[in-house]
């Protein structure tokens, strides 16, 4: 049995802000999709493209609340906590709250796009399987492996910041902190999937009231209420070389820093494949989003910038980086105020850490459990509990990154690891909107009415993922404006683009593997009758074939897709849970129930 659900408590019913029951039409495709594909028949009936056949392994173990408090670490972590320390010193308060405005607006609308396909089709892999089953299974084998290598490196990241975070107390041997991290993020994430969600549920509670407590704080502080009884207001927007710092590149270099901070949001569309309910949970989670980036980035990062300068010592060097977090608590009060907030940032690491590691170790899943495989299949091997365990183990041992900080320098380091997970985190923006468009217009194309959607940002349509490619790709190209223009750095030209060529290099390979022949073999003719006189086919010329061979390409044709393939079918638990949230948002606590569902 198969229904839909809307993101309240209302009856079952489908979310589709627009009209349901709308019947697609042809004229509402671009005409470019209508272009022929040759003779060999449209892409889309080649093999189908690779999506998750063996759920079975996981476990839907992961509640609502479980899920909101996921979606709520992708969102708070090092890059807010920490990272904003690097974009107040490099691109000044402007540039950090208009940067951070910008990104976020985007990832909302690019969270929503993903809203409806997790929501239709829940599976291990999340936005790499759709686009590689909507866009091209090359595209999606070089996405995959790149956002593996994303969350790797945001482990070996949020270690790298463990040791910054321990430099405000001593600097004796910080890298030891990160292996005793490192084993309990492992043993965590080996022991069951409702570990790794319980775990996350409660260190991202203590991050959600530290920001609310910040909120406050920064406003009495700004005030007057800080240790020098001074009233600050807009000062530091008016000292030398505010509010815009470094001009136009230091405003682009913050981007990337921005786009590090809002990273891991895209991963809640990972934990669909685990996420009980997920036609009514999903949609619910997404939409939230929205009040998350507007509360806990956009009002905290304002009063950032007017309560510590730019120039503050230590904000951000080769060697370390302090949190503006840890700088308003000791204005507020004292040096104990300060460890206090250095100890919630600390635990605000291990979340970040423990959230990559996840999604790292089910994105690894994913690709060993696609047909055809796109990694060995050891990594689609799980244990009892529904652990992909040789993932897991794989995707932590990445974290040996985080050890060069001896050699290198903590900060300096983790600014460069900062930058690859950023433009990591970019392209995955990127594909979410490349595999929507494609997604989209094959509904239509093949007739589906809306109102089948489980879920549907009505407001995004039509211009939602052609403004996420068109946004998200200039992010990319003007952020690294700063590595080249006014001198030229190497070391960060390459942590900003390394991974374009990377994508491109996978994107080919692919492709020429799983080329099909460029001469199929042609059907044996019958004996000839007689002296019948019996014309033997003629085999495509040498300058066809290198033609056909230089042009192919594997896009997902739009007409052929299968669009019913792995949708979600209500489970009897599906049901039983939304008879008792209907239940509970009809009787006497309505309204409480109806405040608890809007929060968690």
């Amino acid at each position: 049995m198969s229904s839909s659900h809307d993101h309240t408590g209302a009856p079952l019913q489908h979310h589709d802000s627009g009209k349901l029951g709308k019947k697609a039409t042809a004229s509402e495709i671009d005409l470019h999709e209508d272009l022929e594909h040759g003779e060999d028949g449209p892409v889309g009936a080649l093999p189908v493209p690779p999506v998750d056949k063996r759920r079975a392994g996981l476990h839907r173990a992961l509640s609502a609340r479980q899920v909101s408090m996921i979606a709520i670490a992708g969102t708070i972590g090092t890059g807010l906590f920490l990272g904003t320390g690097r974009s107040l010193a490099q691109g000044g308060p402007a540039s950090m709250l208009l940067c951070y405005g910008i990104v976020g607006f985007i990832v909302y609308i690019t969270l929503l796009l993903l809203g409806e396909m997790a929501t239709q089709y829940p599976v291990a892999g999340s936005f790499n399987a759709y686009a590689t089953r909507f866009f091209s299974p090359s595209y999606g084998f070089a996405l995959s492996w790149n956002y593996w290598f994303n969350d790797a490196v945001s482990v070996a990241s949020d270690l790298t910041a463990a040791q910054l975070v321990l430099q405000y107390w001593t600097t004796w041997h910080t890298w030891v902190v990160s292996l005793i991290f490192w084993v309990f993020l492992v043993t965590v994430n080996a022991i069951h999937v409702r570990a790794y969600g319980e775990l996350e549920y409660w260190l991202s509670s203590l991050k959600v009231v530290t920001v609310v407590i910040f909120i406050i704080l920064g406003i009495v502080v700004n005030v007057g209420g800080n240790q020098e009884h001074q009233y600050i207001g807009g000062k530091n927007w008016h000292i030398p070389g505010a509010p815009f710092v470094g001009g136009f590149g230091g405003f682009a270099r913050v981007f990337v820093t921005a786009s590090f901070a809002y990273g891991g949001t895209e991963s809640l569309g990972i934990t669909a494949g685990e996420t009980k309910n997920p036609s009514r949970n999903m949609p619910r989670v997404v939409k939230f989003v929205f009040w998350r980036i507007l509360l806990f980035y956009i009002l905290s990062i304002l009063l950032m910038g007017l309560n510590v300068p730019y120039t503050y010592p230590g904000l951000s060097n080769k060697e370390t980086t302090t949190s503006p977090f840890t700088i308003v608590f000791q204005m507020a009060g004292s040096t104990v105020a300060g460890s206090f907030m250095n100890t919630v940032i600390l635990t605000s690491v291990l979340s970040a850490g423990n959230h990559a590691l996840f999604a790292g170790t089910r994105v690894l899943y994913g690709l060993a459990t696609t047909t055809p495989a796109q990694a060995p299949a050891v990594f689609g091997y799980t244990t009892r509990s529904g652990v992909p365990i040789i993932a897991l183990f794989a995707t932590s041992s990445v974290s040996i990154l985080c050890f060069g900080s001896s050699f290198i320098g903590s900060g300096e380091l983790w600014g460069w690891l900062q930058n690859i997970v950023g433009v990591s985190n970019q392209i995955a923006w990127l594909s979410i909107g490349l595999a929507s468009w494609k997604f989209r217009r094959a509904w239509i194309r093949q007739g589906r009415p809306l109102s089948e959607m489980k879920f549907r940002a009505a407001w995004t349509w039509p211009w939602g993922p052609y403004f996420v490619v068109i946004t998200v790709t200039a992010l990319i190209i003007i952020q690294g404006w700063s590595s080249v223009i006014p001198k030229f750095s190497a070391v960060d030209f390459i942590s900003f683009y390394i991974e374009i060529p990377a994508m491109i290099i996978m994107y080919f390979a692919w492709m020429i593997i799983m080329r099909p022949a460029s001469s199929p073999v042609l059907p044996a003719s019958p004996p000839p009758l007689n002296d019948e006189v019996v014309e033997t086919p003629r085999r495509p010329g040498i300058v066809r074939r290198t033609w056909k061979r230089v042009t192919y390409h594997d896009s997902v044709d739009v007409r052929t897709v299968d669009l019913r393939r792995d949708e979600h079918e209500e489970e009897p638990e599906d049901l039983i849970d939304d008879q008792k949230r209907e239940a509970k948002l009809k009787g006497r606590w309505r309204y409480f129930w109806k405040v608890y569902y809007a929060i968690v």
